[in-house]
């Protein structure tokens, strides 16, 4: 795919920087830096000294220039980075000279949009290159480089086949009418049937632990005022980010705090403690908290220990509605301030942890009870994946559901071969084979600009 336009772009963040790069990308990429420099270029994928030149012949900035020749470029066009000193001023100046002399500044993402246009990426591995930058954990990083380098995209391709060769056979099932109902009942096509099923399930089992990885759990903290909240938050996070007082009502506020537990990015999220109140501020914190209450995948609820406190009725009183044991954990705090002991287990169907966030008593147990209870267990070969990719997965699933009742029940073979195609659309569309335009725009349109 030719464009015909020249695009060009800041590289590098934006603030101060020892180097700052602009990167052009299209067929006037290489007239343009020869224009700016004023000398021939170096030769492709060689570094060369020059000088940056502004309209008037007067020397702007000065660093390197690199060539990349298509098709071997990132985005299969011709391509120069011009690598010169960091300030934003100079950065800004030097790119507004490339504009003049003919290149059109990017859009959010529109290097990667060329690459995967022109074959150099597929749609997976063009998102994994935000997620690698967007990294927030080392395991995270590690799983956007192997989606990179299309470890996601072989396992989803090597589905595609499977369910390509299983649509052959219905296919040919239904040319041959007189022997349909035999070859459909032969249990050949059953066989192949369950094994794409099987094959999409391990692929999503693996999406979903990439999809913890790159988007993280957002767990959030309640109460009582001075039951520990945010003390234990303090101890989730190692350092003292939260104001801890025997003062009640001290927090007011919602307070965001981000950490890695058992490699798990978590948000983490202290929140102003449940009671009645005639303050005006402190009403309005409680709102906040329990806004966030109703956002967060996992709730703790802490209470006091010592006080004898019943956390399902504070529970019940503030957000009934919410009361699932799939969202909600109860943490006894102050374990070390009473003989009593609650013993880690279920209470009343929910999971429930002993801890003393003061003397960090039981937190290593709570820690490994919000990673196993976000399922979260990731392996060497896990790649980053996103929502999207789950929901393409799940409809994979569902027209496959819906193909082998038809198959099995009612052996149509017209019927089973449309939800087959149906399937292959959906799972295609994590690679990019098969999606809409509006899609594409969407995805690449949160990319930074230089990408």
């Amino acid at each position: 795919m030719q464009n015909t336009t020249t695009i060009a772009a800041i590289a590098t963040p934006p603030g101060r920087g020892g180097v700052g790069v602009i990167r052009l990308s299209g067929p006037k990429s290489y007239a343009i830096a020869a224009a700016l420099t004023q000398k021939e270029l170096p030769k492709n994928r060689f570094a060369g000294f020059r000088q940056f030149y502004d309209a008037f012949g007067e020397v702007m900035d000065e660093g390197l220039a690199i060539c990349f020749a298509n098709p071997h470029s990132f985005t299969g066009e011709d391509v120069v980075e011009l690598q010169g000193h960091g300030g934003p001023v100079i950065q800004n100046a030097l790119l507004a000279r490339v504009l003049e002399l003919g290149a059109t500044a990017a859009k959010a993402g529109e290097f990667s949009m060329r690459a995967f246009e022109n074959g150099k990426l597929d749609l997976v591995q063009a998102e994994a290159i935000a997620d690698l930058i967007d990294a927030t954990s080392q395991a995270a990083a590690r799983s956007a480089v192997r989606s990179l380098q299309g470890a996601f995209s072989t396992r989803v391709n090597s589905v595609l086949e499977k369910l390509i060769h299983l649509r052959l056979h219905v296919e040919a099932a239904i040319d041959f009418p007189e022997e349909e109902i035999d070859f459909l009942a032969d249990g050949k096509i059953l066989a192949l049937l369950q094994e794409v099923q099987g094959s999409v399930t391990a692929v999503q089992k693996s999406a979903r632990q990439g999809q913890l990885l790159r988007e993280g759990l957002q767990v959030v903290i309640a109460g009582k005022p001075n039951a520990g909240k945010s003390s234990l938050l303090n101890t989730l996070a190692g350092n003292d980010r939260a104001i801890v007082t025997d003062i009640a009502g001290t927090t007011r506020d919602v307070l965001h705090e981000k950490i890695i537990l058992n490699g798990l990015p978590i948000t983490l999220t202290d929140t102003a403690g449940l009671r009645e109140t005639g303050d005006v501020v402190e009403k309005e914190g409680i709102r906040r908290a329990i806004q966030a209450i109703e956002q967060a995948d996992l709730l703790l609820l802490v209470y006091d220990l010592s006080q004898g406190d019943n956390p399902l009725q504070l529970a019940e009183n503030y957000f009934a509605e919410h009361l699932e044991p799939s969202r909600l954990m109860l943490i006894a705090n102050k374990c070390d301030l009473t003989a009593a002991r609650a013993e880690i287990g279920d209470y009343q169907g929910f999971r429930h942890i002993t801890v003393s966030a003061k003397q960090e008593t039981g937190v290593q147990t709570l820690i490994d009870a919000i990673t196993a209870h976000a399922g979260f267990q990731p392996e060497e070969d896990t790649f980053i994946a996103r929502t999207r990719h789950l929901d393409a997965m799940q409809r994979t699933q569902l027209y496959l559901a819906e193909a082998h009742e038809q198959l099995v029940v009612f052996q149509a073979g017209e019927l089973v071969a449309e939800s087959l195609r149906l399937a292959q659309n959906a799972l295609a569309e994590i690679t990019g084979e098969f999606s809409a335009d509006d899609l594409l725009g969407k995805i690449f349109g949160s990319f930074c600009i230089g990408k």
